[in-house]
Parts: structure tokens; sequence; C-alpha cells
């Protein structure tokens, strides 16, 4: 569990370089498999588990709809971590793999963000990943992939629940190269990387009481419906040195079609690398180099708790075109530094386009509070 000595230090790295899906580099000897443009994702059974892989996430992000027309945005995410210790040991309790939970519920009605998180070994039936098809689970949180495509979600977390079923309707999004998605402008700097955009979501969940969230009695299960964006990414591999964090957005469009960029800043800003892929509702994949991307604040919020400063509103630039994303709240900021130790904003938000409204989805904001520590300890 958190507690453990032997995995502690480990993982106060992996998580803050796992965030959004980066994690460190290994040594020159690395036990850890590497990502190279010659292997094609191939769907569905990399919708599984690849152990093999330094650090793994399957990453859902999205927004609902109370019967009383409220919106709500939910964040749910699985991270696989391989930890280095030799797969040869035969105990049950060695930890060679760790499994890492994060859930959020952003509700304007209690004015913040609230989430929970948890983290285990993995082993006993009670935490794992496994190969071949999606089936993560941490205790009680599971994320399942049924034969016909759909996703069945479960956290029942600190204050709130969310119990969820995610329905695609229409094909995963393979993201860079076939899947090979460089994250630096080192061809070693890059993920394994698909996308499920504009999946129907059903269920229910269960929010915040109004008395607060540590500790509160929560509200009865609300029913909702909404969209939802899946990421599920797997990497060995490094950012570039001089890089801060990222921004990324993942978007749903009204007319079907789906955006995906991402700009890894620098310390002075400026961009280390960045990428975007627009999929029109016919289907057609536009990509976007590090030249056509860019993220140019509109509006910061700093944060009461922490005092750091988030470019909350944007513009996002891919070609030619610009998309004004506006966030549902400004208080959805992640702060988990006394437990797992992740700082960073992750919240809902809309995207218009000329001025005119063009959908929803999720800006994940990190390494605004620090320093990403991308070094191995």
């Amino acid at each position: 569990m958190r507690g453990m000595l032997l995995l502690s230090s480990m993982f106060a790295c992996t998580l803050c370089a796992s965030s959004a899906g980066y994690a460190a580099e290994p040594p020159a000897d690395s036990p850890f498999a590497s990502v190279t443009p010659e292997k094609p994702v191939v769907l569905p059974q990399d919708t599984g588990a690849h152990p093999a892989f330094r650090t793994e996430w399957w990453y859902a992000t999205g927004w609902l709809e109370t019967p009383d027309r409220r919106p709500l945005g939910f964040q749910i995410t699985f991270f696989r971590s391989a930890t280095g210790h030799p797969a040869s040991d035969p105990s049950a309790f060695a930890p060679t793999q760790l499994i890492i939970a994060h859930a959020a519920l952003s509700d304007p009605s209690f004015g913040r963000l609230v989430h929970d998180q948890k983290i285990a070994r993995q082993g006993f039936g009670l935490a794992y990943a496994k190969p071949d098809n999606t089936d993560v689970r941490l205790d009680t949180w599971r994320m399942i992939r049924a034969p016909d495509g759909h996703y069945d979600v479960t956290a029942d977390a600190a204050g709130f629940a969310l119990h969820l079923t995610f329905t695609p309707t229409q094909a995963p999004l393979v993201q860079g190269a076939n899947g090979y998605s460089r994250k630096g402008p080192l061809p070693e700097q890059a993920s394994y990387y698909y996308s499920e955009p504009q999946l129907r979501v059903t269920g229910s969940v269960t929010r915040p009481a109004a008395s607060g969230v540590s500790g509160a009695a929560a509200s009865t299960s609300t029913p909702v419906t909404g969209s939802a964006w899946l990421d599920h990414e797997w990497s060995s591999a490094l950012l570039a040195a001089d890089a801060v964090g990222w921004d990324w957005l993942g978007a749903n469009l009204s007319d079907g079609a789906a955006l995906m960029a991402f700009k890894v800043r620098g310390v002075d800003g400026r961009a280390v690398w960045a990428h975007a892929a627009l999929r029109a509702a016919d289907g057609r994949v536009t990509q976007y180099g590090p030249g056509a991307v860019d993220f140019t604040p509109v509006r910061q919020w700093r944060s009461p708790r922490t005092n750091t400063l988030y470019p909350v509103a944007t513009v996002v630039r891919t070609g030619d075109t610009r998309w004004q994303v506006t966030p549902l709240l400004d208080d959805q900021e992640l702060d988990s530094r006394e437990s797992t130790g992740a700082l960073y904003w992750e919240g809902a938000v809309t995207v218009s386009r000329d001025g005119q409204p063009a959908g929803r989805g999720y800006l994940e904001l990190t390494g605004y509070g620090k320093k990403l520590k991308l070094e191995q300890r």
C-alpha cells in the first residue's frame, strides 16, 4: 500500500511523471520495453495492459447532465506503473507493478472539483491491469471493457461516486503514426497512444453534500447521461530535459468531430513539442505538427490552496483555426500533495470556434505549481 517504504520514494517520482502520461527515463540497461515507430497499435488486443512498459494509463474524462439539466464534469483514471523489481521474484508480495487511480467530479453547484485517489501493489485479485482487454481494478474501483466494446466504470470515492457505462459511437482514433505518438524532438520521446472520443455515457453519480467534501455525508445517487473521451497510452520514455509540464485538450465536437491537442512546455513557456489531431465527422483525420499548434492563455486563475496560477481559459491554435476554451468552473485543481503527491489542473471546458459553440471537452494543465520531477530515483 501507499505507506510501504519500499515503494513510496519510487511512487512520488512515477506519479508526477505519469499524471498525464509521460514516464521517467529508464537507465541504459533498462528492463523496460521501448516505443518504436515500427510497431503499430493493434485493436482490440492493445486495449489491455502492457506490463513490459514502465508506465500506462486509461484516462476517461467527460461531461454529464442530470435530469434537471445541470452539467457535471468527471475524470476517472487508472495507472499501471512497473517498478523495475525483478519479475522472477516468486513472492506474492513482490512489488513488480503498482496500480494507481484518480477520480474527480466537477459540480458547479458545489463550487469546486472534488477528488480522491488510491494506490496499491498489483496482486491478490484486488489490484491489477490485465492484458489483451481493458480490465483494470483497484479495490472497489474498476474499468472493464465488454466484448461489444462498451466500458463499465465504477469508483466509490470519498464523498462522491461514479457508476458509469461508456458506449462507443465511432471507431477509436489512433494517434500519431499508427499509434506511435511523439512527445519530444527525439524519436525515443514517444508513447503508444489511441483515443476513444464521442463515447455515449449513461449511469449515475453520487454528488458531494453541500456541507463539504472530506468526511461529509454524500447526497443520493443521481442518474446522468453525457459524453466521454477515453485515452489509453503506454510508454517507457522521457520528456525533453527542458520540459516543465504540458497543456492537453481532448474535445468532443457537436458535429461528431473529435479534437486532441497538446503542448509540452519549456521553462520559458514555449513549446518543446506540440501536436494535434482533428478527426472530422466523416472520419477524415488532419494532423498538425509542432509549428501548427499552440496554447495562448486568455485568463488565469490562482488557487487559494496552492497559490498556483493556471491559464484556465485559453485559445488553442491548430493550423489556421483557433478554438476558444472556457472552463465549466475555475476551481478544478487536483491537489493531492499530502497523499499521492500529484498537483495539476484538469477540468471540464466548453470549446468555441469563431465565437460559436463547437463542443465540450477537458483541459489538463501540469507543471504550473512546480517543475515535474522526471529523474529516476
